[in-house]
């Protein structure tokens, strides 16, 4: 049956590839509408079409109340009212506005352009405005840390920054002073900005002051030349899981290559659909998927992690979230907070009597069952998910996972209980596009068929023993192909950096992924390693640190784990974020009545935690040199804010191993 639904070929018959979308295996796509070949074009083709259409909204916020918690800490609480909308015609006047005063302030076409600004309204205007005028836009993202944001906007050399006033009081405070070429600050936020903190040649400006300054009809009337597709669109800069962040350059023609090959696997994309905003646009996932929902027609709502649903951290107890109000019927996540979803829901299942949470338990099991055969059962969402998916406001139909693996028991959870959710693979190097499933493909595990602007073969990698003579299935380092892969990193040319990109006798670009893949009979993906993660140990033996930590972190006592090994030993040890509640009952059963932090140093806990791993390690048959041998249980969860995680929660393995360094000497010295 795996040939009858074939939804990906090779187009050489051989197993390494290249494979490419059965629907467009004679040529791949390089533009959704016809003629519309750069990202300014694509934003007027969608003002033509929605003119008077909602496009933008935000929630307005009524006050700020503290609101003491149970444990005396004093939290910031928002109350928020309804959504107020722009509609596409007044997002197009103010991106007019908005452009004509950044040229007035001396802004230049093909000078770059920097934006350092939370997911909101104003950084889609912003990104229109510079898009329209060719001001290439370069992105940095809140996680990145002061040193990295300082390196970056150096490196691009950009003249203006736009910010927000919450940014300039926080993470940009001491970061200005360290950047040269700077001259102007454009904020957006009603807040008050106190410039005598701020380095004097520094010019500072309110969003709506520029606009002001743009509407002026000397401003308003000048002649400006539109972007060409060749030109340079955006220079996202990403963190490299190791060293400094590196700038990627993007074209207008890749992005919308990519934007195209998204779209065509988002059935039924357009003006009924309200899209929820709230993850980092910084990131190349949350852009493109921002400006795809725009060239179709819907709404998109602003939002945050921190005021999602009705329990997110800042919404007031007994106050509605973002989702409870928008009602969104598409929404993108990433697998942490997918995973917070469904801590959720189980939370609310403990709080229900046996009788119900039996019930819930016969109605998941039937409906999995159904959702594994293709089918769906309506009954079941009237009678037991009806509840849940008001989580998310009761209206998502489709939801799409990327930026890290999603765990096979959290997809099946979400495919139960909300709706399908399709699982993209991409990178920023590839404009975000790359492969996503069908909606339709229940399976778990696997990222779906190349997307019909990208092709995708796979490199031999003798050491980490992938070839594409592997059974069952072929396997090796994933290469990407097509008109969506990114022109190189910024001002790299000459330090090897950009070995990994390259262009075939044909003309088309490639990018090396480092990921290792595996290729299903019906032609979609799997990912099941990565390149940088294998170290070698004393004896020689190769261990796959990603292979053995997403085996072990499918114990539910084990929340992240990071596995580390010196090549100078002969065994692993590990770092674990245990899971508060079943290391709290697993140590009652062994007699331990200990604070968190002292139980997650108790010796007896580690050992017990130890016999956990080595169970699953026969379960998921790992080798013996794969499992580790001694562990350090941490009490702290690692989020990108502590630095050890990146945003997409990826392990920053230099970071944590400089951050475990006592406790590596102490595990591998007790011999």
């Amino acid at each position: 049956s795996a040939k009858r639904c074939e939804r990906a070929r090779s187009l050489s018959g051989r197993p390494e590839g290249p494979y490419r979308a059965v629907e467009r295996a004679d040529a791949l796509v390089t533009q959704d509408f016809e003629g519309v070949d750069t990202l300014d074009k694509l934003f007027v083709h969608a003002v033509k079409r929605f003119s008077q259409a909602s496009c933008l909204g935000t929630r307005e916020v009524l006050s700020e109340e503290e609101e003491k918690q149970p444990n005396g800490k004093i939290f910031k609480k928002l109350v928020l009212g309804d959504y107020s909308w722009m509609t596409y015609e007044e997002v197009s006047q103010a991106v007019e506005s908005f452009g004509s005063g950044l040229a007035a302030l001396g802004q230049q076409p093909h000078n770059t352009i920097a934006i350092f600004c939370e997911t909101r309204a104003e950084w889609m205007i912003t990104a229109q405005a510079c898009f329209r005028r060719n001001f290439p836009l370069v992105t940095m993202y809140a996680t990145l840390g002061e040193d990295a944001v300082a390196y970056g906007l150096n490196q691009c050399g950009a003249t203006h920054l736009i910010t927000s006033t919450e940014l300039l009081r926080t993470k940009l405070k001491n970061v200005l002073s360290a950047v040269s070429g700077l001259q102007h600050v454009i904020y957006a936020g009603s807040d008050e900005v106190c410039h005598a903190d701020y380095p004097q040649s520094l010019a500072m400006h309110s969003m709506q002051e520029v606009m002001e300054l743009g509407t002026k009809p000397e401003n308003l009337s000048k002649e400006y030349k539109r972007p060409t597709a060749s030109d340079l669109a955006v220079v996202m800069y990403t963190s490299g899981s190791t060293g400094k962040p590196k700038g990627v350059k993007m074209q207008h023609s890749n992005l919308i290559a990519g934007m195209a090959g998204q779209c065509e696997r988002i059935p039924g994309l357009g003006s009924q659909d309200t899209y929820i905003a709230y993850l980092p646009l910084a990131h190349v996932l949350e852009l493109t998927a921002e400006i795809s929902c725009v060239s179709y027609g819907c709404r998109l709502g602003y939002s945050s992690p921190h005021t999602l649903t009705d329990q997110s951290s800042k919404i007031k107890s007994g106050g509605k979230g973002d989702c409870s109000v928008l009602k969104p019927t598409l929404i993108a996540a990433v697998p942490e907070i997918m995973d917070r979803i469904c801590k959720n829901v189980n939370g609310k299942l403990r709080e229900m009597s046996v009788i119900q949470r039996t019930l819930f338990k016969v109605g998941y099991n039937y409906k999995l069952q159904k959702v594994s055969q293709g089918a769906d059962s309506p009954v079941c969402n009237m009678l037991f998910f009806k509840r849940v998916n008001l989580l998310l406001g009761g209206c998502v139909r489709l939801m799409l996972s990327g930026g890290a693996p999603l765990s096979a028991s959290t997809q099946r959870f979400m495919n139960v209980c909300f709706c399908p959710v399709a699982v993209g693979y991409g990178l920023t190097e590839t404009c975000g596009a790359g492969t996503i499933s069908e909606f339709s493909d229940y399976s778990t595990g696997r990222v779906g068929a190349p997307l019909i602007c990208s092709e995708i073969k796979l490199r031999d990698w003798p050491e980490g023993g992938y070839t594409s003579q592997d059974k069952p299935h072929p396997r090796g380092e994933i290469l990407i192909g097509g008109p969506n892969v990114a022109m190189g990193y910024y001002e790299s040319e000459g330090e090897g950096e950009n070995d990994n990109f390259w262009v075939d006798e044909a003309g088309q670009r490639w990018f090396c992924t480092g990921d290792v893949g595996e290729v299903h009979p019906d032609g979609c993906l799997q990912i099941v390693d990565r390149k940088k993660d294998l170290v070698k140990l004393q004896a020689g033996e190769y261990v796959s640190l990603g292979k053995v930590e997403a085996a072990l972190k499918n114990s539910p006592l084990i929340d992240n784990i990071c596995v580390y090994a010196s090549s100078d030993q002969n065994y692993l040890i590990s770092f674990v974020v245990p899971n508060q509640k079943q290391l709290t009952e697993l140590a009652k059963k062994n007699g331990v009545e200990e604070e968190w932090e002292e139980l997650c140093n108790h010796t007896k806990m580690e050992e017990e935690v130890l016999k956990v791993i080595k169970e699953i390690a026969v379960t998921s048959k790992l080798e013996r040199f794969e499992v580790p041998q001694r562990i350090r249980l941490s009490s702290e969860a690692w989020t990108p804010e502590t630095g050890l995680v990146t945003d997409a929660f990826k392990l920053k393995r230099k970071e944590l191993k400089n951050h475990y360094i006592k406790d590596i000497e102490r595990l591998y010295g007790a011999q």
